[in-house]
């Protein structure tokens, strides 16, 4: 590798050259497209972000959990540069090609379950959360979709329905697609009836949803974050994922996994269902996939997937060739050097200073939480009284970015605070951020920064 795995600071953050293209940005980017952080990169790989102005910043995002394999891996430069020396295009649509049959083969082989399965590529996670929805609805001849509160699929019009929250996804872009319920979420932190109770009650929450306001016999499917993401990377009590999808299997109706931001070796597993040996009828996937190109699948069962006429399911640029090159380097990455362990270890390093963070902090971390590489501190006002505190989180967060540290809030409330490295990077850097990020929240806290 290259560029050096070292966090250095050359200017302020944003720098010099970093403003003039933020100010291009401004000129000619629609200001609905937002920067969480506008330093400009020139070049990434490992555990770092190098910016126009020379400043190394550490890495704790890696692109909304995209750059799994870091943004530059060896197998996936070499697979792009061969694949685009052939060819970059012919749609599979019109003349197929090898790469796309690989991808979905590789998707047989890892997602859960041993049954018989059939994938189908597209662009975005969006794009695959509604041809899971089309397919589920196609095979079941019935309408309603039941979500949860607290999740996000995306922001197409269907999936802009389904996703829970307002403020930015949903804000004036109505209306969107019927026949969508929620039920509620199993959320231990904010479960009214404390954490000890949440996997019962809302199992039964969740039956009588579907039960009162759909009717089984009108649900096509229950769509579900194993883990949600931009919610605020609630986990659910243990057992309570899977008698959801025992239900779902006694009433007919179709459990899809969305694991777009769980998938592919973030959370210690191939994915977030196979904690807990839950099979989905279909299961999306889309961000790590592919080293950071464009692709995302939907993978289920055979004799669903392949219920839908033909034609019915597709896309211009959906299957990529370039992508699906990537996509099979990235895996092959992720196989050879083991990055299901590498979370595992990455978790093992980050929780115990969390959770020591939060016992200096118990009025203000009131909750640690996650599994592998994809963890969060809820951050409060008032310790036990759990009022969500978003301004806490927004200056962490600056602190951060001044000190070259990359990082991501998330959650209903925005008061989350994730974390999402690359398992790429290295020990020295995680140790280093993670120093940054408790420096940054002792001064947080201590009002230091505004």
């Amino acid at each position: 590798m290259t560029l050096s795995q070292q966090r250095i600071l050359a200017t302020e953050i944003p720098g010099p050259r970093s403003r003039e293209l933020q100010a291009r940005k401004v000129a000619s980017v629609s200001a609905g497209v937002g920067t969480t952080l506008p330093v400009y990169v020139e070049r990434a790989g490992g555990g770092i972000l190098r910016d126009v102005d020379g400043n190394q910043l550490i890495d704790f995002g890696s692109g909304i959990a995209v750059t799994t394999v870091g943004n530059a891996a060896p197998r996936v430069v070499e697979a792009v540069q061969r694949q685009v020396a052939d060819f970059t295009h012919t749609c599979f649509m019109v003349t197929p090609y090898e790469e796309y049959v690989a991808v979905c083969e590789k998707l047989a082989e890892l997602t859960p379950g041993s049954h018989e399965k059939r994938s189908a590529l597209f662009n975005s996670g969006a794009e695959a959360v509604e041809n899971a929805v089309k397919v589920a609805r196609h095979h079941t001849g019935r309408d309603a979709v039941v979500v949860f509160d607290h999740a996000y699929h995306g922001r197409t019009n269907l999936t802009m329905a389904l996703t829970a929250k307002n403020m930015p996804y949903k804000h004036r872009f109505g209306p969107f697609a019927g026949e969508v319920y929620r039920a509620p979420m199993a959320y231990p932190y904010r479960w009214p009836g404390g954490a000890e109770a949440c996997a019962e009650e809302a199992f039964d929450a969740f039956v009588t949803t579907v039960r009162t306001q759909v009717g089984e016999d009108s649900c096509a499917a229950v769509l579900i974050e194993p883990i949600q993401g931009e919610g605020g990377f609630i986990v659910p009590p243990p057992g309570w994922l899977a008698r959801v999808a025992e239900w779902c299997r006694e009433q007919g109706i179709l459990l899809i996994a969305d694991e777009i931001q769980t998938g592919f070796a973030r959370t210690g597993d191939w994915f977030a269902c196979d904690h807990e040996g839950v099979v989905p009828d279909l299961l999306t996937t889309a961000k790590g996939m592919a080293g950071g190109l464009p692709l995302a699948a939907v993978t289920g069962r055979a004799e669903l997937m392949d219920s839908v006429h033909v034609g019915g399911l597709g896309g211009t640029y959906g299957g990529n060739p370039v992508a699906c090159a990537s996509a099979l380097a990235a895996i092959e990455t992720m196989e050879a050097e083991d990055l299901r362990a590498r979370a595992r270890e990455i978790e093992a390093r980050f929780v115990p200073r969390l959770r020591a963070l939060a016992e200096r902090h118990p009025d203000r971390v009131g909750d640690v939480r996650g599994r592998g590489a994809m963890l969060a501190v809820e951050l409060v006002s008032d310790g036990p009284g759990r009022t969500p505190d978003a301004a806490l989180a927004g200056a962490v967060h600056r602190a951060c970015s001044a000190r070259g540290l990359v990082t991501l809030t998330c959650g209903t409330f925005g008061n989350v605070f994730r974390f999402l490295p690359p398992l790429a990077i290295g020990d020295d850097l995680l140790a280093e951020g993670l120093d940054v990020f408790e420096a940054a929240f002792d001064d947080a806290v201590s009002g230091k920064v505004e």
